[in-house]
């Protein structure tokens, strides 16, 4: 009986349907990347109990997303990402799939997807790359995006180029040795003064966030701030309140005093504060500062 099925990297043209057609029950591994297999996939999948990976990634699929989940229900790896038409596969994700507690990776970037991102994507204890880059999500973002891959294995995650808003969760930025990709969206506010988690932000436990530059979401003179806190061993301080807080301005952090529209700033003050360590030299950074006393 088949086991593993191979046929990625070739010119195939089929209707996907037809191919899925009389799989055998024992196939732990489907592979037909990089072809050109079309059409939709069958709305009810064969029943594969032991299919492991399930891959079909740079074709022209279209149609609803079927529930994989329900028909492989012990799949492991499932990428039916960057299908080559203009549509690719559209409607919502099946909360099943947030249910599937054996999935390690999931890509479903560069299709036409639809709905938001549930609070049930924080079952996936054991993901290591969650990819929906390139689709039509929206909403904002649940904390429970921190638990993937029980907060530790995961490798990646891809959410850029969607329609996301709102805040980006603090629980993001506690995911160990993880690349954050969120370009792309509608985080920023233009009526409001929205910033991402200053962990998050200052990159200390995720490998990469790929917004870390932006100056709206991650303020250098909040970096910069930072830098001092932790070098003059801001936790003994008499009084810190506000600094580090994930999401408070750094103009209302104890002792800083900001100017103008751009809040930039021009002050910061902590005598009697209890301050030990040494300067950071990201102090240099805060340009538009006239005035340090500590």
């Amino acid at each position: 009986t088949l086991r593993f099925c191979d046929v990625s990297n070739n010119v195939i043209q089929q209707d996907a349907a037809d191919l899925l057609e009389n799989t055998p029950p024992k196939i732990k591994q489907f592979i037909a990347s990089n072809n050109q297999f079309y059409g939709s996939l069958p709305a009810s999948l064969d029943n594969l109990p032991k299919l492991r990976q399930f891959e079909m990634a740079s074709n022209a699929l279209s149609g609803i997303l079927p529930d994989f989940t329900e028909s492989f229900a012990t799949l492991q790896e499932l990428d039916v990402s960057n299908q080559k038409n203009d549509v690719g596969f559209t409607g919502p994700i099946s909360d099943n799939v947030w249910r599937s507690l054996s999935l390690q990776i999931l890509n479903l970037a560069d299709n036409r997807l639809t709905g938001t991102v549930p609070s049930l994507v924080g079952n996936l204890a054991v993901l290591e790359v969650l990819d929906l880059s390139n689709n039509v999500l929206k909403g904002s973002l649940p904390s429970e995006l921190g638990l993937l891959g029980g907060g530790a294995s995961l490798k990646r995650l891809g959410l850029t180029n969607n329609a996301l808003t709102g805040v980006i969760p603090y629980q993001i930025g506690q995911l160990q040795g993880a690349s954050v990709l969120l370009k792309d969206n509608r985080f920023q506010n233009q009526n409001t003064s929205t910033i991402a988690p200053l962990n998050l932000c200052l990159e200390r436990e995720v490998k990469e966030f790929d917004l870390a530059d932006d100056t709206t979401l991650c303020p250098p003179e909040r970096n910069a701030l930072s830098n001092l806190y932790d070098s003059a061993k801001g936790a003994e301080w008499t009084n810190g309140s506000l600094w580090l807080d994930e999401y408070a301005s750094y103009c209302d952090w104890k002792g800083v005093t900001c100017e103008d529209d751009m809040n930039h700033v021009v002050k910061v003050n902590l005598t009697n504060n209890g301050l030990s360590g040494r300067l950071s030299e990201s102090i240099g950074n805060l340009t538009f500062m006239t005035e340090l006393d500590l």
